[in-house]
């Protein structure tokens, strides 16, 4: 039970510190004080006392998605195992739900932006589609590879690879770790990917869709990216803390990995330019051909099993 209630935690509070945090690591990079860690949360409160700006073009579909963009990020985040590897929901196939869940969370925002009527937003919204076409095959595979080596087609238990694999499981899961790792810098719009803190036209993907969102509106799509971040962050937990750790080990491992991820961010967004548009999918296509080498992998670690399946 006490592993629910401090996953309810993480998904309340983690997201504001994990923004926090990249945010005071650039200011460092930059030679700034910088703002408190938690200033996104002061945002976040502030941005929930304002008024809102709704032009009169849009419909019920716009009014209607921050909110559900936010459900649906949540309800995807009941499936992600946490602290100690239990999630709140958990259950055979669980990543595929995972999955489509925030493809319909994405669906929205994407004709949320084009409901504005705006060229600029559905330039966004275009943008925003053609990189998800490339993320999610890379997610199915580097899962699926996951849970056909572990024996466990959940999120729950995912470090049982290394018992039915050995070194090649290390493998495997260093890979994945990268995969994901730049799945976070896609799904949360970083640098070298998108720039959440710029304003022009030919860069801009993320925030060029919620131009036209403010107050609570923009406050719920703010903190449902965040979290989003938080989610996949801990797929990386998840991989690299061992089966079996206490509670309290489980807990500090998984606040190191998710506070040494936010730093990396950090650091990688004051040392790195954003990508010229034509070479993001360059980028992009690197993370697919890594989750093909997964796969690749995989089938080898199968095909070398003494029963030719791994259980």
């Amino acid at each position: 039970m006490i592993e629910y209630i401090l996953n309810i935690a993480i998904i309340s509070v983690y997201p504001f510190l994990f923004i926090g945090i990249i945010n005071k690591i650039k200011a460092f990079w930059g030679g700034r004080e910088g703002a408190s860690v938690f200033q996104p949360l002061y945002d976040f409160i502030k941005l929930l006392k304002k008024g809102e700006v709704i032009s009169s073009t849009t419909s019920f579909i716009f009014n209607i998605t921050p909110s559900l963009n936010l459900a649906a990020v949540l309800f995807a985040g009941l499936f992600v195992p946490l602290i100690n590897q239990k999630a709140i929901i958990s259950f055979e196939g669980d990543f595929i739900l995972f999955a489509y869940i925030l493809a319909l969370s994405r669906f929205f925002s994407i004709i949320s932006a084009m409901d504005t009527g705006s060229s600029f937003e559905g330039m966004g919204a275009s943008r925003e589609v053609s990189f998800s076409t490339l993320v999610e095959p890379a997610f199915f595979i580097t899962i699926a590879s996951i849970a056909a080596l572990s024996g466990v087609n959940s999120f729950q238990n995912l470090s049982l690879i290394l018992q039915n694999t050995g070194e090649t499981g290390y493998l495997i899961i260093i890979l994945s770790i990268v995969v994901i790792f730049m799945m976070i810098l896609v799904e949360g719009c970083r640098v070298p990917v998108d720039d959440p803190n710029t304003h022009l036209e030919l860069t801009m993907v993320h925030e060029v869709m919620i131009l036209d969102n403010s107050g609570p509106d923009l406050a719920l799509i703010n903190y449902a990216n965040s979290l989003k971040m938080i989610l996949f962050s801990s797929l990386i937990a998840n991989l690299m803390i061992p089966a079996g750790a206490t509670l309290l080990n489980a807990s500090i491992c998984f606040t190191g990995i998710v506070l040494f991820l936010a730093i990396l961010i950090g650091t990688i967004e004051s040392g790195t330019a954003r990508y010229r548009m034509t070479r993001l999918f360059e980028f992009i296509f690197l993370m697919s051909s890594v989750s093909l080498l997964i796969l690749a992998l995989t089938m080898i670690a199968i095909y070398e099993s003494p029963v030719g399946v791994i259980k």
